[in-house]
């Protein structure tokens, strides 16, 4: 990623309103040019001027619904810039209710939002941060990804929204590891119960009227995106904002390579009976 003496150009999805308008604010104020991404054009218009009379950043807004492919193909092709040394991939929707029930075409949105595009997105982004020796990509996933068969109530009904965190942590650090040796950067962040408006609506269109926050409350969205930045800068690839024990996360990554090397040993065992039963 560019140093922080010379930011560049970031490109921030879902910018409209909580996390991602966060990041916009914080970027701003550490002197990066801003290409905002979002649903509503009247928020992100606001957004614009409000940081440019702030911070004095170039800022740029696009219009766009990440799960219609025309607007995806404009954001990537805007997030292959020269300029850009930063994504964040922080636009997702919901879709929550019981499997069974969920309209369908919802639970494609939510499959082209927080997969389709987030790997869209970074496809586009990485091979000129490669060319340029810099850059980074911030994942926003969710402590959902986590949940696994964790029953409702309290959490929501989430099977689809949950697989797709999912997906956005293990991308993210199968990605990272493949990028360990060059200059770019990958993370993931997984925020757990955050105060936006995220939880106003699945996710179908975008919450109406002004900004506010969902009854249920949740941490700052100040305080998650400072700890991704705070992380980012330290080279963390998962990140948990406000995680009380540091340690939960190599432990989780021991127990995959116990998994992965029991499974092994199980499979040579089963090779070798085989080899020996044709003797």
């Amino acid at each position: 990623m560019a140093s922080p003496e010379t930011p560049g150009t970031a490109l921030v999805t879902g910018a409209s309103s909580g996390i991602g308008r966060e990041y916009a604010t914080q970027l701003a104020e550490r002197g990066w040019d801003l290409v905002l991404v979002a649903r509503r054009a009247e928020r992100l218009d606001a957004l614009a001027e409000q940081l440019r009379e702030d911070s004095g950043a170039a800022v740029e807004t696009l219009v766009a619904d990440l799960a219609r492919p025309a607007d995806l193909a404009r954001v990537a092709e805007r997030v292959s810039g020269s300029d850009v040394d930063l994504l964040v991939n922080n636009a997702g929707i919901n879709g929550y209710g019981p499997f069974a029930q969920v309209d369908p075409a919802l639970l494609d949105k939510v499959l082209d939002v927080n997969v389709v595009a987030l790997t869209t997105l970074t496809r586009a982004a990485v091979p000129g941060m490669l060319a340029r020796g810099r850059g980074a990509v911030v994942n926003v996933a969710s402590l959902l990804a986590f949940a696994g068969d964790l029953p409702p109530d309290p959490l929501p009904q989430r099977a689809v929204y949950a697989g797709t965190k999912g997906y956005a942590v293990i991308f993210t650090r199968t990605l990272a590891a493949e990028l360990a040796d060059t200059p770019v950067r990958v993370q993931v962040v997984c925020p757990g119960l955050t105060a936006t408006e995220f939880h106003l609506g699945t996710g179908d269109a975008p919450v109406s009227g002004e900004a506010r926050v969902h009854d249920e409350g949740g941490m700052p969205p100040a305080d998650v995106v400072t700890a991704s930045l705070a992380g980012l800068d330290a080279g963390e690839v998962v990140c948990v904002p406000g995680l009380a024990d540091p340690e939960a996360v190599a432990r989780l990554a021991a127990a995959e390579l116990d998994l992965r090397n029991g499974s092994g040993a199980r499979m040579a065992r089963r090779y070798r009976t085989a080899e020996q039963s044709q003797e």
